[in-house]
């Protein structure tokens, strides 16, 4: 178990098979490598809390939150990248923002993350 603490939640203390290890950080925290995913209360909105840094959290969901149906693929170097074995193994969350009660995706960065492995990576797509 690892113990930490966060400033949202006070101290935490979560199963080292939890962790999610972004070897290249998140694109403007390259420093802060380990993460944790925590349910908010009943809704398909999670927080993904840095465990090395009691401030740094978002908020994030899958794709399907904002339209059924609706996925982002992982290309074959992010597929590689993350030593995708299994498809099942890949989940995808998008980084959402709140702004006047609305909540806005980043569909232009999304979360890859091989729950095999605990490994993530944010990939930044070229789309419109």
């Amino acid at each position: 178990m690892i113990k930490f603490e966060t400033s949202r939640f006070g101290a935490l203390e979560v199963k080292e098979d939890r962790i999610i290890y972004f070897p290249e950080g998140i694109p403007g925290f390259p420093e802060i490598k380990r993460y944790v995913l925590i349910d908010y209360k009943d809704t398909p909105l999670k927080w993904l809390h840095a465990i090395d840094d009691p401030d740094l959290a978002f908020i994030v969901t899958g794709p399907e939150t904002f339209s059924a149906g609706y996925s982002i693929k992982a290309d074959a170097a992010t597929r590689q990248y993350l030593k995708i074995e299994n498809e099942e193994d890949l989940a995808v969350l998008l980084i959402v923002r709140i702004e006047n009660g609305n909540i806005m995706p980043n569909l232009n960065g999304p979360l890859f993350i091989n729950a095999g492995n605990m490994t993530g990576i944010q990939a930044v797509l070229d789309r419109s």
